[in-house]
């Protein structure tokens, strides 16, 4: 049997590694549009920092590495252009044809560019090796002094972060309130705190409307950084007749089966189903889309293996700072239909006599169910920890009762008697108990 998989980073070569694992006799091929293959986009703007040094220390493997270790046929620059599911076959550009028995479709995603002037030689994405090589070039020869970073999302703010260390005064626009993707008052509070601390300004509910030569509608700069979110490349499977769903990406079922039966879909173009809501939702996370491919790649080996879902959480790096976000955001939690209630606290990581400084933690439970749904934490070194400990919780449907008795570690050098997360869902007991869910 023949697996062919269109798309050659996360997701696409999760897939391939474990159809490999459970198939050692399928003949499986890998078809990548763009020269490299397994590399840590998520690392790009650290290489504009100058913490990564050299592009080529981004990529963990390579064609070659995958044919000899795993017996995989990876090809670069082959782009598929059609999917004849009818005569399983793949069309690529040139007219060559490729013969599959299985598929799966992991093409990813692209920066959106929606603005007029998005074009200009002086505006920028960070979407693949070649974005970083392009931006850092212009960095170096150019010597720009001022930019505009266009989205307040992950990509934005480490954008924002790596423009500053280059040197460059930095304004973050964002059309909306919202920050880090997350509609969320005591989150945007944080984070706007911490940029102005590095002379980064942020201004919200501003949408740049015109990119031109030197300037971003009435802002002066010299170069654009375009952080406007992704759009999943859903285009090939769409034409094939494979159904989208209401995200605007592919449809699929826990095992990451399309609509056509035998096709096979994972990673940012496909959608996933939002655990806390049980709603379909769209991340563009390389924990979820290596998780995804995962089980596509078992399901067209014919093993049966599902994805339940996942609470979106994500951690990130703001100006030296570390930030944490899982499940819903209060607002978010009321749009979908929840009796939200939020308690905010800032405590120390660890005690003053171990330089601990101050960590804020927002936990969100269900008035009625009393289950944790959301939250996200902000700091120092502690952040990681404690937002896994938050996802695990919510993942678990855990009451907020049983959250507060939790048996956290606790030593001086790392962490503190009462730790922030067990005050913040002390508080926020308090909360639910002065004013209970109506029955």
């Amino acid at each position: 049997m023949k697996l062919a998989i269109i798309g050659g980073l996360a997701a696409g070569l999760s897939a391939a590694a474990r159809a490999r694992r459970i198939d050692k006799s399928l003949e499986i091929l890998v078809l990548e549009k763009g020269a490299n293959i397994s590399y840590g986009a998520c690392a790009l703007p650290y290489y504009l920092e100058g913490h990564v040094r050299r592009l080529n220390q981004l990529v963990l493997n390579t064609p070659e590495q995958f044919s000899r270790q795993r017996n995989i046929a990876v090809r670069t620059r082959a782009e598929v252009t059609a999917i004849e599911h009818a005569r399983r076959q793949l069309v690529l550009a040139g007219g060559e044809r490729v013969r599959y028995d299985r598929l799966v479709i992991a093409t990813g995603s692209r920066a959106a560019r929606k603005i007029a002037g998005a074009e200009l030689p002086n505006v920028f994405t960070l979407h693949t090796l070649e974005d970083a090589k392009r931006m850092k070039q212009a960095l170096s020869d150019e010597r720009p002094r001022k930019a505009v970073v266009i989205g307040a999302g992950y990509l934005g703010l480490e954008l924002a972060e790596a423009l500053r260390a280059n040197g460059l005064e930095v304004v973050i626009l964002e059309r909306g309130a919202d920050v880090l993707n997350r509609t969320d008052a005591a989150l945007r509070e944080v984070v706007s705190r911490q940029a102005k601390r590095f002379r980064v300004e942020m201004r919200f509910n501003t949408a740049a409307r015109k990119i031109e030569a030197g300037r971003v509608d009435d802002i002066p700069c010299d170069v654009v950084a375009l952080a406007t979110g992704f759009e999943p490349n859903v285009q090939l499977a769409q034409d094939a007749g494979i159904e989208i769903g209401p995200t605007g990406a592919i449809r699929v079922d826990d095992r990451m089966e399309t609509s056509l039966g035998g096709v096979f879909a994972a990673g940012d173009c496909a959608e996933t189903v939002n655990r806390v809501t049980g709603r379909p939702m769209r991340v563009a996370l390389a924990t979820v889309a290596n998780k995804m491919g995962r089980v596509a790649g078992a399901s067209a080996a014919g093993v049966r293996e599902h994805f339940p879902g996942t609470v979106g959480t994500a951690l990130v790096r703001v100006f030296g700072m570390a930030v944490g976000v899982t499940g819903l955001s209060t607002a978010e939690a009321r749009r979908e239909g929840f009796d939200p209630v939020e308690a905010v606290i800032e405590s120390r990581e660890r005690p003053a006599y171990f330089w601990g400084n101050n960590s804020t933690v927002q936990l969100v439970a269900d008035r009625s169910s009393r289950c944790l749904i959301g939250g996200f934490v902000a700091g120092e070194r502690g952040v990681k920890g404690h937002i896994n400990v938050l996802s695990a919780a919510i993942t678990m449907r855990m009451r907020v009762d049983d959250f507060e008795q939790l048996d956290l570690a606790y030593t001086p050098p790392y962490a503190t008697a009462w730790d922030p997360l067990l005050i913040a869902a002390r508080q926020l007991k308090h909360k639910l108990e002065a004013s209970p869910a109506r029955r």
